[in-house]
């Protein structure tokens, strides 16, 4: 009897390490709180904000939002430059960019762009002007392997 009483006892200490162990620990909600409290006090006006994702085989600019709207409202966009180069390409340096957020002035064009890489249609933007708000924003998306240049995914943001 102590045996049987004695094996249960054990097992259900190793259930509660093993369950115990299964829990994720979610470090940057702090800093995804903050942003999204930031994001609701932002002015309405005539700009949007933009946060680049620069992937190495595609050629789409990054993901777009209305202010005071959360990045999960953002559109993954093509981007016009013949009115104003992007910042990346007018240092010459493609994709030194990635994952900043800017202020971005201009507008969506109606129109949507091929991009043949990721076999898509994307909106097109039509860039007039920028100021740069951050090089080191909060993450956004899933995994932080979508921030990675080399990486061949794409996935919206869900903060």
């Amino acid at each position: 009897m102590n045996f049987a009483r004695l094996n249960q006892a054990l097992a259900a200490a190793l259930a509660l390490v093993f369950l115990n162990a299964c829990q994720t620990v979610d470090t940057d909600a702090p800093a995804r709180a903050a942003m999204n409290a930031a994001i609701l006090t932002e002015n309405p006006g005539d700009y949007f904000i933009g946060r680049r994702m620069f992937k190495t085989d595609y050629k789409m600019w990054g993901w777009i939002r209305e202010p005071g709207k959360p990045w999960t409202t953002s559109r993954l966009v093509m981007l016009n430059e013949q009115k104003k180069l992007a910042p990346d390409r007018t240092q010459g340096k493609i994709g030194l960019d990635n994952n900043y957020i800017y202020r971005l002035r201009g507008k969506f064009s109606g129109d949507k762009i091929y991009e043949p890489a990721s076999d898509r249609f994307y909106p097109e933007f039509v860039l007039e002007g920028y100021e740069l708000i951050s090089t080191k924003p909060e993450p956004i998306y899933v995994t932080n392997d979508q921030e990675k240049p080399d990486i061949r995914i794409i996935m919206k943001p869900v903060h």
